[in-house]
């Protein structure tokens, strides 16, 4: 017999749980399928940024993984010689978000507190040790089928996304191919565990830019230290994984017998991006749909960004509240931000990558050439969003206090409209399912709203936390509505 379910994810690492979990607060009817039967105990993605602390913590994640996470004081970038070539840290201990700019984070505690979320919601049920073989499209919706214990069963769902990494069965099942952005290399990844009890051997994660072979090291979740060696061209990864070859390249960094080796790996660092993230009923994100080199930390950020976009457009649909054109937005919205973010990681890549000497002599004369404090700086900056907000909009709205906690607790996985003043658009815009709040109940945090508002009546701020715009909160109601109509996001005529 056919099970029906409006969606079904594939893939239940951290981004499918996310996915799952905000799918879930709002009601939405989701199966979720896992081949593994538990979490993978090993640490992999390494880092998170504020932005995504912050969703995570809509998702239920954040506060598991803040325990067990620690911030870097700094991101340093150093030749062979051990020179600054450049630099970033922090602005603050805390950005508007409310969240540290840099988390280094215990992955297997993250998803562990996903799927802990995930239980409590009645609307989701986790198919744990089942996969999917196959799927097709019928009309509106995927037949998909599923291996479980019990063999081969037949599911039928609204949308079909896929969560399930590099090697998507989903992307590959939808003739899906990738965008090659050029960057391809090969990068041994060593997790360890400092012994005796050690919380941390450092706060700054260091890139070195060393041509006989770059090297990276950098601070874990505490009590854990991660080191990343690029394979030479004639080395073969049998080469590089035993203890003694190991030892042999922390030597030069630090005493090898501080640290117990968790885990060994060899990697190819890829910047790729799926030509389509939606087929139909058939969607695509995180890994599945984009994979990008480690330099910046943002894999992990980009897909969990995917999920808190795609969610509640997803809900929105079903509910008969937007289009099914606001789907097309998806991709339109998150792949120039991909993008931009990947294009700086492949740039970050190819400097610490560079392993011809005299290419790496000339990198070094000329970012020495700056003085050594110009060569610091703030904590890159990620660009906002560039479509699906008004003009004016795209940035990442802060976080305030609100009734003793956070404003994004009382508002949930909804949209917010911050007003100056009731009116019949805000309480019109609060009986539609957003949340409305006045700037005068914000007790903490107000400044930062102000600040983006420039003298506006109201502010309106996406569920995915993005800055819709500013303006009248009529004016910005039909535009919003509007939105979600069509997938596009243009002025009102009275805005213009």
């Amino acid at each position: 017999m056919r099970e029906e379910t409006e969606v079904l994810i594939v893939g239940l690492g951290p981004v499918g749980a996310a996915l799952g979990v905000y799918l879930g607060r709002m009601g939405v009817k989701v199966i979720a399928v896992e081949r593994d039967m538990d979490v993978y105990p090993m640490p992999r993605a390494a880092h998170l940024d504020h932005e995504t602390m912050r969703l995570l913590h809509l998702a239920g994640g954040a506060e598991a993984v803040s325990k067990a996470s620690q911030p870097l004081s700094a991101y340093e970038f150093r030749n062979a010689q051990g020179e600054l070539l450049m630099g970033f840290s922090p602005k603050g201990a805390l950005a508007p978000t409310g969240w540290p700019w840099t988390s280094m984070f215990h992955q297997p505690t993250l998803e562990h507190a996903l799927r802990a979320r995930l239980a409590t919601l009645s609307s989701v049920s986790v198919r744990l040790g089942q996969s999917l073989k196959g799927f097709r499209i019928e009309g509106e919706r995927v037949i998909a089928e599923v291996e479980t214990p019990d063999g081969a069963k037949e599911l039928a769902a609204r949308f079909l996304i896929g969560c399930d990494g590099g090697n998507s069965t989903v992307r590959r099942g939808a003739g899906i191919a990738f965008d090659d952005m050029g960057f391809d290399e090969p990068w041994l990844v060593i997790d360890t565990v400092l012994k005796g009890g050690v919380t941390r051997i450092s706060t700054v994660g260091l890139q070195y830019c060393d041509p006989a072979r770059p090297v990276t090291s950098m601070p874990m979740a505490p009590g854990r230290h991660r080191f990343e060696f690029m394979l030479l061209p004639h080395e073969k990864p049998e080469d590089v994984t035993s203890d003694a070859a190991i030892a042999a390249m922390i030597a030069p960094y630090h005493d090898p017998a501080q640290f117990e080796i968790e885990r060994r790996a060899v990697y190819r660092f890829h910047a790729l991006v799926a030509k389509e993230w939606r087929k139909g009923p058939v969607l695509l994100a995180g890994d599945a749909a984009h994979q990008m080199p480690p330099f910046l930390g943002q894999g992990l950020c980009s897909g969990t960004r995917d999920a808190a976009n795609l969610a509640w457009k997803i809900e929105a649909v079903l509910r008969g509240r937007a289009g099914d054109a606001l789907l097309n937005s998806y991709q339109v919205e998150r792949e120039p931000h991909l993008r931009m973010i990947t294009g700086m990681a492949v740039a970050l890549g190819k400097i610490v990558c560079t392993q011809d000497r005299e290419a790496a002599a000339a990198r070094d004369r000329d970012m020495l050439a700056a003085p050594e404090d110009k060569r610091m700086n703030e904590i890159i900056a990620l660009e906002g969003m560039k479509s699906g907000v008004l003009p004016g909009g795209g940035m990442v709205a802060p976080d305030a206090r609100f009734q003793g906690a956070r404003l994004d607790d009382a508002a949930g996985f909804a949209p917010i409209l911050l007003t100056r003043e009731e009116s019949e658009a805000s309480r019109a815009f609060a009986a539609s399912g957003g949340f409305t709040v006045a700037l005068s109940a914000l007790e903490g945090g107000a400044e930062a709203f102000v600040a983006l508002m420039a003298g506006a009546p109201a502010l309106l701020v996406r569920p995915d936390r993005y800055v819709f715009g500013a303006g009248e909160a009529a004016p910005l109601l039909a535009a919003w509505l509007a939105y979600l109509a069509s997938g596009h996001a243009a002025a009102p005529a009275a805005a213009a």
